[in-house]
């Protein structure tokens, strides 16, 4: 088997090495790993032909490519999410595609409480008073104990996060299509989360249901004074509809971290000029920790299929 990864995984290629010869009889098979992570469709072809199993993370792997590749057998996504990978063309094919769901849970569910904390305590604008010679006067923000946060997606990270808002003293309240018996958590409908929610985080994947899920409608049920937090896919929110929001006062603040595409942004990006609004270039994934528990999973998720008995499997 040729198996080919098509970029670094966040870790030195030393330890990826490692990890892959600790579990896979590298004599056995032929192993390429690319020391760049290159997108174009012509240079994927080029490094995916004639590979049996290829592995990537985040970035668009389409037909166009996949065509290019007759041996092509297994897809391993280095991602929680695959809405990047054409899964209708491996399903016609019969290529497995796995994920490596739950590498980042942790990763996710910190990012979300320092957004959330930041903008209830304003640190970035304290910060910015105190480097100048200011005071906390118009500065003083609120403590979580006793808000309620609005969970929408109980997977694996929106438990998480409903576990840290628990410790926090939140009265933890979400919305899901299964709901689960989680402790301190009660499920509700998505309207009535909205309306009274002071902080609403948002943990659903990116599917046809879920693109356009929170807009202008949704955001207008919000508090006034609620801060919304996306650290789940960019497209779920109508980002052109929550910067009016934010720029209207319909609500107070927003933490983002995800968008309609891959950082660097466009100048024409509308967050970029919204009041109130934390934006990171969607790292909340990314943590050293977390990126050598990916590759412990991409590793098991190849031997595993070479094995004849494929984990973590999408289709």
């Amino acid at each position: 088997m040729k198996i080919v990864f098509l970029e670094p995984l966040g870790i030195s290629e030393e330890l990826l090495k490692e990890k892959i010869s600790s579990v896979i009889d590298e004599a056995e098979h032929e192993i390429i790993y690319y020391k760049d992570r290159q997108e174009d469709t012509d240079t994927l072809i080029e490094r995916s032909k004639d590979a049996d199993i290829v592995v990537l993370s985040n970035f668009k792997y389409g037909r166009e490519v996949m065509e290019s590749c007759p041996s092509l057998k297994m897809v391993c996504v280095a991602f929680t999410g695959v809405d990047h990978v054409d899964i209708d063309y491996c399903h016609e094919k019969g290529i497995t595609v796995c994920n490596c769901a739950g590498y980042s849970t942790s990763a996710v569910a910190d990012i979300v409480f320092a957004m959330v904390i930041s903008l209830a305590r304003n640190i970035i604008p304290c910060q910015d008073k105190a480097r100048n010679g200011g005071t906390k006067d118009g500065l003083v923000g609120f403590e979580l104990d006793g808000k309620t946060f609005g969970i929408i997606g109980t997977g694996a990270i929106g438990t998480r996060v409903a576990k840290i808002a628990n410790a926090f003293g939140c009265k933890v309240i979400a919305y899901s299509r299964t709901k689960k018996d989680l402790p301190d958590v009660e499920f509700v409908t998505m309207e009535e989360l909205l309306k009274k929610s002071d902080i609403v985080s948002l943990h659903v994947p990116q599917t046809p249901e879920t693109t356009g899920l929170i807009g202008k409608e949704q955001l207008e049920l919000m508090k006034p004074e609620a801060i919304l937090i996306n650290t789940a896919r960019g497209p779920v929110v109508d980002s052109a509809a929550l910067a009016a929001a934010l720029k209207n006062g319909t609500i107070a603040a927003a933490g983002v971290d995800v968008f309609n595409c891959e950082p660097p942004l466009s100048a024409e990006e509308p967050l970029l000029a919204a009041p109130n609004t934390l934006l990171t270039p969607h790292i909340a994934f990314a943590s050293h920790q977390a990126f050598e528990k990916r590759a412990d999973i991409v590793a098991a998720n190849i031997k595993c299929w070479l094995e004849g008995k494929p984990q973590n499997v999408i289709i």
